[in-house]
């Protein structure tokens, strides 16, 4: 569920700040949810959903299978692989069940939110087929989530051009990129730090601690407000 979070602030092109204004939660609860650290709660996770496009429902769904492996946590179960959930109406009668019956149970369950899923997405499909006109029109595809573990190769080519220094991933000048962040804005700063003779740790375009630091020095340095946050002025100061 995390990973389709990241997914869809990134999508978005959202920074923590921007998701915080959005939402209605705070920039360290998104921190704490992106990093996995809490369990977003339900309301936060539709909000996700709806600004970034995605099946509010689906990903409901998933907060539900991560919300039994937080339990399981708390209560020192072990849980390598987390359990669908199990709605209300399919528990009736569970004490009728033979030993066996949990793992049927599971099942049932497992099922029926599978089959939740793609009659939503049959319904979506059905929606976009007409246009209005009679014409039956292609629905758009949908895109899927990057491989969590492929992180995309980000270069710092810095060259003096357009009045500021730059370093080929992204010209912004006014972008909000704070901790948290991720994306082409991220490897920027990381770059333009590095040229500033502090480290930010890897190019990898992930706003962590090390590159909080590293904004936090910079800004000190450039007698800014060090507060961690890349906007306009820090976004100057980078430029030179």
């Amino acid at each position: 569920m995390v990973v389709r979070l990241r997914w869809l602030k990134d999508r978005g092109e959202l920074s923590v700040p921007q998701l915080a204004a959005k939402t209605g939660y705070s920039p360290k609860s998104w921190e704490r949810y992106l990093g996995g650290r809490a369990l977003a709660p339900p309301d936060a996770v539709e909000a996700l959903a709806r600004i970034g496009g995605d099946d509010p429902t689906r990903l409901l769904a998933l907060r539900e299978v991560a919300s039994e492996v937080w339990r399981n946590r708390r209560a020192g179960e072990p849980s390598p692989e987390p359990e669908p959930p199990e709605p209300e109406i399919l528990l009736s009668g569970a004490a009728d069940l033979p030993p066996y019956g949990r793992a049927l149970r599971l099942a049932v369950v497992a099922g029926s939110v599978a089959l939740v899923l793609a009659v939503s997405s049959a319904v979506l499909v059905a929606v976009r087929l007409g246009d209005g006109r009679g014409r039956a029109t292609a629905a758009p595809p949908v895109a899927s989530p990057p491989t969590p573990s492929v992180t995309p190769a980000y270069n710092c080519r810095v060259r003096r051009g357009g009045g500021g220094w730059y370093a080929g991933n992204s010209r912004t000048t006014a972008t909000i990129v704070a901790y948290g962040s991720a994306g082409p804005e991220v490897a920027e700063v990381q770059c333009l730090l590095r040229r500033a003779g502090i480290s930010p740790g890897g190019i990898d375009g992930m706003f962590g601690p090390l590159t909080r630091s590293a904004v936090l020095d910079f800004q000190k340095r450039a007698d800014l407000d060090a507060d961690a946050v890349v906007g306009p002025l820090t976004w100057r100061a980078l430029r030179g």
